[in-house]
């Protein structure tokens, strides 16, 4: 990524243009092969973009757009024909992507391993994953402290399998040829750990009923 890039935001201090710089360069020696320098460069500051909310640190912005790219990177590689593994794609959206669909790709994550992949976003991003959540799935020994809330894009959304919603309502997206689930589960917001818990083992149940579905053996 060059100094030039059209994509470069102005009001960015030195050192996050530089995380950028670098985070860039990461990405496009991941990909390289299947996309160049102007669809990373693209990809990365739209994602910087998304997550540049009110209440974010950004001190950790370019880790996370970085993170966020790399994500969408590998959908719309799935969804362009790039790379086929045969793994099913799972995406959990719901409204704040701070509690129950970050339960949900928790379970996903630790029940399946590799054997499937597991996204998740929101309709209206929060700022951090709700702390009783991540306190409710450390209880079942599942860390989902690392996770951030996103917002879903249209690639991730075409390049699931199956695509899980849980209170968004309208706003969740629909595609042609994409299998939906609707999951109605009270919101976790507001809650306490007492509160969280019938909410986490409700999703464990249904994680596991879906995995059942898939024909993907659980651990």
């Amino acid at each position: 990524m060059t100094d030039t890039s059209p994509y470069l935001r102005p009001d960015l201090s030195i050192n996050q243009q530089v995380a950028l710089r670098t985070a860039a360069a990461r990405l496009a020696a991941e990909f390289d092969g299947t996309y160049g320098t102007e669809t990373i460069e693209r990809f990365l500051h739209s994602s910087y973009d998304q997550l540049a909310t009110d209440g974010r640190i950004l001190h950790y912005l370019p880790l996370l757009a970085e993170r966020f790219a790399r994500q969408r990177l590998h959908a719309l590689a799935r969804v362009e024909g790039h790379h086929r593994d045969g793994r099913p794609v799972v995406l959990f959206l719901c409204t704040h992507n701070a509690g129950r669909s970050q339960m949900a790709l928790g379970f996903l994550a630790h029940l399946a391993g590799e054997r499937a992949v597991g996204w998740s976003g929101g309709s209206e991003p929060g700022i951090e994953v709700n702390p009783a959540a991540v306190a409710a799935m450390a209880e079942r020994g599942i860390d989902i402290s690392d996770e951030f809330p996103k917002p879903w894009t249209d690639e991730v959304v075409r390049a699931a399998d199956v695509v899980v919603t849980m209170g968004c309502g309208d706003a969740c997206p629909v595609f042609p040829g994409t299998r939906y689930e609707n999951w109605d589960l009270d919101d976790p917001a507001g809650l306490d750990i007492t509160g969280v818990r019938p909410i986490r083992d409700d999703i464990e149940r249904r994680v596991r009923r879906l995995l059942a579905d898939l024909n993907i053996p659980t651990r």
